[in-house]
């Protein structure tokens, strides 16, 4: 993991559409990581819209994406949580599976999905992850979010027109 945010890609004048899966459970964190990437999305990409949904918990988190991907799929999806360790596997097990069920719809899908559901021993790290300016994963997501874009569409572009294979996500 990095220390620091990655520098800030931009995307000037793309009306795109990106789906914000946001999980409740630690609601202080997960508002905080929502509030964060959605900020930093409106900056990067001020013509974009930002739909969220929220969802009870993590371990909701990809059937929700896997719903959004089948029925009207945004240019990306970013799925946000935090779930902090106990004194029993739960919390790696949750982990485990939501990262699994998130990398299989990616690439299923050809979608970018941008997984900061956090995994973290303690409400210090969860702060400093969430409402921390220096490590903030909300817009760490937004900003690999506006990344993947871009890279997407110029996969895209870089496909004759005449093809069907082009994807009006990223036109």
């Amino acid at each position: 993991m990095s220390n620091s945010l990655p520098p800030k890609p931009r995307i000037i004048g793309v009306k795109t559409r990106i789906s914000i899966v946001a999980s409740i459970y630690n609601e202080q964190f997960t508002n905080a990581l929502t509030e964060n990437a959605t900020e930093e999305l409106r900056e990067l990409i001020p013509q974009g819209r930002v739909d969220l949904i929220r969802v009870p918990g993590a371990f909701e988190i990809p059937v929700v994406v896997a719903t959004i991907l089948q029925r009207d799929p945004p240019a990306c999806i970013i799925a946000l949580g935090l779930i902090i360790r106990g004194s029993t596997a739960h919390a790696d097990l949750v982990g485990s599976a939501v990262t699994d069920a998130l990398q299989q719809l990616a690439v299923q899908s050809l979608c970018p999905i941008i997984h900061e559901v956090l995994l973290l021993d303690n409400e210090q790290q969860a702060h400093a992850r969430c409402i921390g300016p220096e490590l903030n994963r909300g817009r760490e997501a937004a900003r690999a979010a506006a990344a993947m874009i871009h890279i997407f569409q110029e996969l895209d572009r870089s496909v004759p027109r005449n093809t069907s294979v082009r994807n009006p996500r990223y036109a």
